[in-house]
């Protein structure tokens, strides 16, 4: 008996932007905090307690704009849905044809897409509308709940990394070595979700530590200038 096994990258794509985004973002915004409020000549306690509370905040907003967000397009998606379920019900001859029609824009002759178009319709219709017209294919469909769980446990996870170097090293080193460590974390969350996503693992690194540099180089200078003047 014939067994489908083989593994697709696409089948990772929703959990995967969720948290490959959330850590991301955990590292990228607790650390640029992290070293703008050092920056700004503030103490241990001081920038510990910045990064507890910017740890906090991140992760319940990204939860909830993560859910918020994959809720409206999972409302478009049942809207879609409906809207479909209620022209099989009433014009099934039309959305025989319209479905006939996709597969022979598809390359298919008359003849063969109708036979198809029929079968795949006493099989399932809505399931065939969903996926070969609406392009609603279960493995992409919005998933609230899961997406946002991932979102804020993974910019958790993410920000707990440059918090741990604030425990770990003295006030004098802090700086360089946030920057530096966070940079490190960032090149290896952009390897392993580009190698999860089958992407080449240096366009991923590149990417990330491009913009966390960027970050934490720009919210250094705010607080070093605030920190002047304040």
């Amino acid at each position: 008996m014939f067994s489908h096994n083989e593994g697709h990258f696409s089948a990772r794509i929703g959990w995967l932007r969720a948290a490959v985004l959330g850590a991301n973002d955990g590292i990228v915004s607790t650390a640029s905090l992290i070293v703008g409020v050092a920056a700004a000549q503030a103490g241990r306690s001081g920038v510990l307690t910045a990064g507890i509370a910017g740890l906090i905040a991140g992760a319940m907003s990204m939860a909830s704009g993560e859910y918020v967000s994959v809720s409206s397009q999972a409302d478009a998606e049942d809207a879609d849905l409906e809207r479909e379920r209620h022209e099989l019900e009433t014009n099934l001859a039309y959305e025989q044809e319209e479905l006939t029609r996709i597969y022979m824009d598809r390359g298919l002759d008359e003849g063969l897409a109708r036979k198809v178009a029929l079968q795949l319709m006493d099989h399932d219709a809505l399931g065939a509308h969903a996926r070969d017209e609406l392009g609603l294919i279960e493995i992409h469909r919005a998933r609230p709940v899961q997406a946002a769980m991932a979102s804020a446990a993974s910019f958790a996870v993410g920000a707990a990394l440059p918090l741990a170097l604030v425990l770990w090293v003295s006030m004098r080193w802090l700086l360089p070595v946030v920057s530096i460590g966070s940079l490190m974390f960032l090149a290896l969350l952009g390897a392993l979700a580009s190698r999860s996503g089958g992407a080449k693992m240096w366009v991923g690194v590149l990417r990330v530590t491009f913009w966390g540099a960027f970050a934490m180089a720009l919210t250094a200078l705010v607080g070093r200038l605030l920190g002047a003047h304040v």
